[in-house]
């Protein structure tokens, strides 16, 4: 299936996709970074999927998500009637559950199941066992049982069932995780369990302040983040996901299971624009606990506990998706310097105490040092926000937050009475803003540019006016928005930078598309410079873009008309957000 053809079920733990022929093709279990149980979606069936519905396996007529809820509802229509299945993961007690219930709408439905248990990414085929009428299944440390009505039948190393289901009728199946050390786990009752999840995300939902245009795709945005959040420790993951490909056949295959700063704070910017002050809190308490020791040494990205070793490794025994290879697991960007993550801290730890959090002494601490690292190491070259795998450049982007952190540090100073060399922040900060308009900025073609001597440009540069570093009515501002319009842009979207065999930026092989968050980014760009009808205009084109439970990946790509890169990916639903709330 194409990735939009899958859909988003979590219970701010882990997530999984379902497909729209109700084929579930990944969970990782118990968190969102452990190896996955079912991993078709990167390989074939027999590296683990669950099947359920009509027999003979077509797409669904139609599906949703209930309203204001991350419960999936998928529904058959049939020459004998029609049928649906609920799906949805319950915010987790102890263990982790999948519920899915197949329930008959009208007349009578002959429906099939097939289960293949797949651990450690489709390598480890399970012992599967009987026990009371259920299944179970083990590897090495894990043990999934399935409870159901419904009785399922081994052979070829997988369990099947085909039964009828009449109007009326609600059949459930409920998969269950636990470690394969500890004894059978209570079952669950999935029907309260459907009401309690229910009534949990339209609580959540119900404290959305959101009120301007476009609010449907805000709020099924905000669930969809809310989704992306490791409940017990406030952690943001940028997506469920790892190696599904920005280029089609390509190597450019990434994991995204992991806590990104910049990511996690534009989120946390997002949710807290719209009412969902108790997040930040739970963030910043991550953070703290994910950078202790010694500040110096933040990294870009973390593990949803806090975790610092993220190794990158490839399994070679996946065939990736539509034949992308490798399949990566880690990350090996976690060793990369990016200057620009210490003023989206910087801003996001600002923004939320503007926003009402609380104060907090060790958090600021903390934050000084962090300025300490910035005036020793802001004129060093970096990977930058795109995380090259080319040489180290003086990335624009990466010097104007850097500007921003300072920035950020001599407002908290001015609003909140934090004590700080306010005065040598002041300085340095005017220091760096005169190098960038210098070094960074083509006089001849009036734009800004990747990098200091570069003649590329960088969608990045969108950030400039949003930061704060220039008015938005600047001439240097509009050339720069201007020459993104005319050179950096495919079938309507904005790329990230120039691909080209002479362009050795990323280091990389192969092409990927238009980057959906720089595409909101010039959205939002636009509705500041009173170009309300073009930034509408193209905002729409975007929401377009989107799944029919809309849901966007990390990319477009105009060549397959289709989307590319992890998914649901959090850097794409956020600038949504803000690009809606600018529309406003």
């Amino acid at each position: 299936m194409r990735i939009e053809d899958y859909a988003l079920i979590g219970d701010m733990q882990s997530a999984a996709l379902v497909g729209r022929d109700g084929s579930i093709d990944w969970l990782c279990l118990p968190r969102f970074d452990s190896p996955s149980c079912f991993a078709a979606l990167l390989g074939s069936e027999r590296n683990g999927h669950w099947w359920l519905g009509p027999t003979g396996r077509q797409p669904a007529t139609r599906r949703r998500y209930r309203p204001d809820t991350l419960i999936l509802e998928s529904e058959w229509d049939t020459p004998t009637g029609t049928v649906r299945v609920t799906d949805f993961m319950p915010p987790r007690d102890r263990n982790p559950d999948v519920v899915r219930i197949v329930e008959g709408v009208s007349g009578s439905v002959q429906v099939s199941t097939q289960l293949r248990v797949r651990f450690d990414y489709g390598r480890i085929v399970p012992w599967v066992r009987r026990s009371n009428g259920h299944l179970q299944a083990i590897g090495g440390p894990d043990s999934v049982w399935l409870h159901s009505p419904v009785p399922l039948k081994g052979g070829d190393y997988a369990h099947r069932a085909t039964f009828t289901v009449n109007e009326g009728d609600r059949l459930p199946f409920v998969f269950t995780w636990h470690p394969s050390h500890e004894p059978m786990p209570p079952q669950i009752d999935c029907h309260s369990q459907l009401d309690e999840t229910q009534a949990f995300w339209e609580e959540w939902v119900g404290k959305c302040t959101y009120s301007g245009p476009y609010r449907e795709a805000v709020v099924r945005s905000l669930i969809t983040l809310k989704g992306l959040t490791y409940a017990p420790t406030g952690g943001i993951v940028a997506a469920p996901t790892t190696s599904l490909p920005e280029d089609l056949g390509g190597v450019r295959n990434w994991d995204y299971r992991f806590c990104w700063l910049r990511d996690a704070t534009l989120t946390l910017d997002a949710l807290i624009s719209s009412g969902y002050l108790e997040e930040a809190g739970d963030w910043r308490a991550w953070l703290l606990r994910a950078i202790a020791g010694r500040p110096q040494d933040l990294q870009i990205m973390y593990g949803v506990a806090g975790e610092r070793r993220l190794p990158e490794l490839r399994l070679d025994w996946l065939d990736g998706y539509e034949d992308s290879r490798p399949v990566r697991i880690g990350n090996e960007a976690v060793k990369q310097l990016q200057l620009d993550v210490y003023g989206e801290v910087m801003n996001c730890l600002f923004v939320s105490r503007t926003r009402g959090l609380s104060a907090d002494d060790r958090a600021w601490t903390i934050q000084r040092q962090l300025l300490d690292y910035v005036e020793d190491h802001w004129d060093e070259p970096d990977e930058g926000l795109w995380e090259v795998r080319g040489p180290r450049r003086h990335f624009v982007h990466s010097k104007v937050m850097c500007w921003a952190a300072l920035d950020r540090a001599v407002k908290y100073v001015e609003h909140f009475g934090r004590t700080g060399p306010v005065d040598k922040w002041r300085t340095l900060r005017d220091v760096i803003h005169a190098e960038i308009c210098d070094k960074g900025f083509d006089a001849q073609r009036n734009t800004f540019t990747q990098s200091y001597g570069s003649s590329e440009l960088d969608a990045a540069l969108l950030m400039i006016p949003m930061v704060g570093f220039l008015p938005v009515d600047d001439p240097r501002v509009t050339g720069t928005v201007a020459a993104i319009e005319k050179e950096l842009m495919s079938d309507g979207f904005v790329l990230r930078y120039p691909i080209a065999e002479d362009n050795d930026v990323d280091g990389l092989q192969g092409g990927e598309g238009a980057f959906l968050a720089c595409s909101f980014w010039l959205v939002e760009v636009m509705a500041m410079q009173g170009r309300k009808e073009e930034a509408k205009d193209l905002f729409e084109r975007l929401l377009s873009l989107r799944n029919d439970v809309g849901l966007l990946a990390e990319e477009y790509d105009p060549r397959y008309g289709r989307l590319v890169g992890n998914f649901p990916q959090a850097f794409s639903h956020v600038p949504l957000v803000h690009a809606a709330r600018a529309l406003s």
